[in-house]
């Protein structure tokens, strides 16, 4: 459990996840059946938003849902988790879907539909009264970029500390956004489209980190997989990843994120901060769905605890 602490503003998605298990992707032209389906409760988002209050962190959440059957279910689920939905808006239209193919080993493939995450220009007016105490600032990459660059300069206007997730987009991160950031996080392949640079080896992750950094953003926390994680800021540190067994990825990254930033608020060392992000995802993977799966802070300790500390 983290010491009380300042709440998390996270800004981002909100979506039903259609999940259908298979054994391998089907070719082109090919039929295959499929197993078990369901839908539950994910974006990215909502995920971390979902991963940092479980773990004790109070959250306020901002972000949209349509107006069909999905949004009542998502409004009840980030409740359920803790988090603070008095901002997660309901607008017209569709709310936002994942389509998400579950292979056998815990892989995804996964089809965004942005709707409601994509249906706005602005943070909602008093945005600014929501970031009032805040510890920090979530983002990442599946709502608007225009809407992500007013938030991180509202942010950074208070003093408030930015995190980015930069998943959600494949393209290039704006130039304006990059200085406003604090922690830039993205995976070893969103770290090479971002960059345009390899990412296969330890010294090619660090040199396309440190690329990210001349751009202005303080510190890029890689997330590396079965690897771990490497933070490349006024110091280099690796954390290993602990081996479990692997049900789905879906959502690990931003249970990595959303634990991390929590932690980031509570004061932790930096160090810390990385263990408890291997540690909570590592838990995430051994569950199925991304939202249902974030563990709580007890899960957490105990899984520490048995590995040592």
């Amino acid at each position: 459990m983290l010491p009380a602490m300042r709440p998390l503003v996270v800004l981002g998605s909100v979506n039903a996840d259609l999940y259908v298990e298979i054994d391998r992707l089907p070719v082109p032209g090919e039929t295959l059946p499929g197993g078990a389906a369901a839908v539950r409760p994910g974006g990215k988002g909502a995920n971390q938003a979902a991963a940092a209050a479980r773990l004790g962190c109070p959250v306020r959440f901002v972000g949209q849902v349509g107006s069909d059957p999905f949004a009542g279910d998502l409004r009840a689920a980030l409740a359920g988790a803790g988090v603070d939905t008095q901002a997660l808006a309901t607008v017209s239209g569709p709310t936002g879907q994942a389509f998400i193919l579950l292979q056998r080993g815990g892989e995804n493939s996964i089809i965004i539909v942005g709707g409601a995450n994509r249906a706005w220009e602005a943070p909602p007016a008093g945005f600014a009264a929501i970031l009032a105490g805040a510890g920090a600032l979530l983002l990442q990459r599946e709502v608007p970029e225009p809407v992500n660059l007013a938030a991180a300069r509202a942010a950074r206007a208070a003093g408030i500390p930015v995190v980015l997730d930069a998943g959600g987009d494949d393209g290039p991160l704006p130039a304006e956004l990059l200085p406003l950031l604090t922690v830039v996080s993205p995976n070893e392949s969103e770290l090479a489209r971002l960059t345009g640079m390899p990412t296969g080896t330890h010294g090619e992750v660090l040199a396309a980190a440190r690329t990210l950094q001349a751009g202005g953003c303080g510190t890029v926390l890689v997330k590396l997989g079965a690897r771990g994680c490497l933070l490349v800021g006024r110091e280099v540190l690796a954390q290993d990843a602990f081996r479990v067994p692997v049900v789905d990825t879906t959502g690990a990254g931003d249970c990595f994120t959303g634990a991390y930033t929590a932690a980031l608020i509570g004061g932790l060392p930096e160090q810390e901060r990385m263990r408890r992000a291997c540690a909570a995802a590592a838990l995430c993977v051994q569950g199925k769905g991304a939202l249902p799966s974030m563990p709580d802070s007890t899960t957490v300790a105990a899984f520490l605890a048995s590995r040592g500390g």
